[in-house]
Parts: structure tokens; sequence; C-alpha cells
């Protein structure tokens, strides 16, 4: 069994995070693909973690792969 699960998700520029479980769902609900970012979340946060928990793991994950494009 793998250690995480991918999410895909999408930050706006107010912040805030949609998750999407493949990018055919996001896809089907309106969102270009190639604005997703794939994000592995560890498996214990997936099973046990609220949608709030995950979704702030998220956000803070995208903002550290922000930070590191950034700095290249």
């Amino acid at each position: 069994m793998a250690d995480t699960t991918a999410l895909y998700a999408l930050r706006f520029p107010d912040g805030s995070v949609s998750l999407y479980i493949d990018e055919l769902y996001a896809k089907d609900r309106g969102i270009d693909p190639s604005r997703l970012v794939r994000v592995e979340i560890p498996r214990e946060l997936f099973v046990s973690g609220t949608v709030q928990d995950i979704r702030e793991y998220v956000a803070l994950q995208l903002e550290q792969h922000q930070q590191h494009a950034g700095n290249a």
C-alpha cells in the first residue's frame, strides 16, 4: 500500500484552494488541467484527517512549491 495519495489542487489569488481527485474530474468542472498541481498527501492524513486538514496541508505544499519555483 502506498504511503501517499495524490490529489490535484488549484490555488486561487485569494489563497483559497480547490481539490480534485484527478484531472478528468477537474476538467469536467471546467478547470484547465494544465493549471493543476499534483500534491502527494501522506496516507495517514488522507485516511484520518478532515477536509480542512487536507486543504491546509495542500495550501502549505503549494506555497512551498511556489517559493522554490521563485528561487529557481
